[in-house]
């Protein structure tokens, strides 16, 4: 079975001891008081919470206002610049990118942390359910609408379903955790025809905005079910199914079984990989990376060294609070990769400023 963190004690120490070196990098350029804004998915949002919220009782200079109004949203207003920063659980393609102001240099995308995305449910006095890949695919696409169907039936001999009809919830919003879902569906589903995207064309009619708005129509709705962030059905105590992964194993979503298949993926030089269908025999099936999106030019110091500190704080004293809340740490490996290309945006800041400083 898989551990938590599969490198040895020695090499994690190493990328621990040279992500804390990174972070010595980022010189104090903060002013009295620097405010930071940023909008985006909702999927990392309890954890955004309880990040920001510690780390300003840690930093009196700092505020940060985070806005949960899906990936969609918070990558239009960062293309607007409406935004410091934005949080999107896919990263751009090439048409967001061709959009980005060429005042701002390059985009640059970070993943701080991943998760799980969970088909969570609502059937009284059920709390275990394995659903292999013919009856979560069949749910999301409508072919299995009860839930005593005998493909349900079959991988759950011992319990008791009810005759009652299955209610399918999704996003009715622009999200990362839909394109999140439906990347794995298009990979794992032979009937499935909708695509890929933070929106789709659903067969189903249930739709809730945010994961908090998914989340909470499953709770209210005996025999719902619907794909949301694990922390975000872990906190509202919804019961969440086991599923069949492609090794055809059914594993049950947790943190560690999220973060076995993050870290065995995390293998493009951009940062950016996806994993639609992870191989691993323990590893659970819906996963991903929520990422955020930076300016490479940032009109003041004090905002870039902001920005800076705290995604490098999430990365090393977050660690233990991203855990605590469900989600699935980035490795040292890519935490250190990550301060590297933050070291970059640093870099070209303030020699952008100091351009400007001399003319």
């Amino acid at each position: 079975m898989f551990t938590r963190n599969q490198f040895s004690p020695l090499t994690r120490s190493a990328s621990l001891a040279a992500l804390m070196v990174g972070m010595a990098a980022c010189t104090s350029q903060i002013s009295s008081k620097t405010p930071l804004n940023g909008a985006g998915a909702s999927l990392p949002a309890p954890l955004y919470e309880l990040w920001f919220s510690q780390y300003e009782q840690q930093n009196s200079g700092i505020r940060i206002d985070y806005e949960s109004v899906g990936s969609g949203a918070g990558i239009e207003q960062f293309l607007a610049q409406e935004v410091d920063f934005a949080a999107t659980d896919v990263p751009l393609n090439a048409d967001e990118i061709a959009q980005f102001p060429e005042e701002r240099g390059d985009v640059i995308q970070v993943p701080v942390v991943g998760s799980a995305v969970v088909l969570a449910y609502n059937l009284e006095d059920i709390k275990a359910l394995q659903l292999s890949r013919d009856a979560y695919c069949g749910i999301a696409t409508g072919e299995i609408s009860n839930w005593n169907d005998p493909a349900i039936a079959a991988d759950n001999p011992d319990i008791d379903l009810p005759n009652l009809p299955i209610t399918f919830v999704h996003r009715e919003d622009s999200s990362g955790t839909t394109y999140m879902f439906t990347n794995h569906m298009n990979a794992a589903c032979d009937n499935w025809s909708a695509g890929i995207g933070k929106t789709v064309d659903w067969a189903t009619a249930m739709a809730a905005p945010g994961n908090g708005g998914v989340t909470a129509t499953i709770k209210q709705t005996e025999g719902a079910i619907g794909y949301v962030g694990f922390a975000h059905a872990e906190k509202n105590f919804l019961s969440m199914a086991s599923l069949e992964n492609q090794a055809g194993f059914f594993v049950e979503p947790s943190p560690n079984s999220a973060e076995l298949a993050i870290e065995l993926s995390e293998t493009a030089h951009d940062l950016t990989a996806t994993m639609p269908d992870p191989s691993q025999v323990d590893a659970y099936p819906i996963v991903g990376l929520t990422y955020m999106l930076l300016y490479e030019n940032y009109e003041d110091a004090a905002t870039a060294e902001a920005i800076c500190n705290v995604i490098k704080w999430a990365l090393t004293d977050g660690r233990l609070m991203a855990d605590a809340l469900g989600y699935a740490p980035l490795s040292p490996e890519i935490a250190l990769q990550v301060t590297e290309m933050l070291d970059t945006l640093e870099i070209d800041q303030v020699a952008s400023s100091q351009a400007v400083a001399s003319r």
